[in-house]
């Protein structure tokens, strides 16, 4: 009896690692179907950023949608002294800067003379509902990932230029 276990377990064994060869191909295979292709940076497609962003700024999604759920990754260029007034956002954002002068503070008004420098390279994470606002001193370009759907909503209401272009 035990003769006969032994070449079931052998079997049995040759069998998971066959299957363990070929499933991570296969599953690897599935992912590549599934990626989206790489973007360099001269492939970037820009466009005008939404009504609820000030004015002057361009806007390029690079990755998901953000006005639906799931992630999604944006970037934002901004002219020199371009201001974004204080304001929050219902689900996390991951700030990334990709050049310039990005600064940022917290609180419920912008304070040109409060917040921080943050150059190329730096790193800034806004939980969600946290005011915020931010100002360039160059032209900048952020890139802004989290969760969608990606909302805006001005700690000010009469600071939503949406709201101001209705008039």
């Amino acid at each position: 009896m035990k003769r006969a276990i032994v070449p079931l377990a052998v079997a049995s064994g040759l069998a998971v690692i066959a299957a363990a060869q070929i499933l991570p191909k296969a599953a690897l295979h599935a992912a590549e179907m599934q990626m989206k292709p790489p973007v360099n940076v001269e492939d970037v497609k820009w466009g005008p950023a939404p009504p609820t962003i000030p004015p002057g700024a361009q806007l390029a999604v690079v990755a998901g949608d953000p006005s639906k759920e799931g992630l999604f990754t944006m970037r934002l260029k901004m002219p020199a002294n371009y201001k974004v007034p204080a304001h929050h956002h219902p689900t996390d954002e991951f700030v990334t800067v990709i050049s310039g002068d990005f600064r940022v503070g917290l609180g419920d008004k912008l304070d040109m003379d409060k917040g921080q420098s943050l150059k190329a390279g730096a790193f800034a994470e806004m939980p969600t509902g946290m005011n915020h606002y931010a100002w360039t001193t160059e032209e900048t370009v952020v890139q802004i990932a989290g969760p969608g759907p990606f909302a805006i909503t001005y700690a000010n209401p009469a600071d939503d230029p949406s709201k101001q272009a209705a008039k």
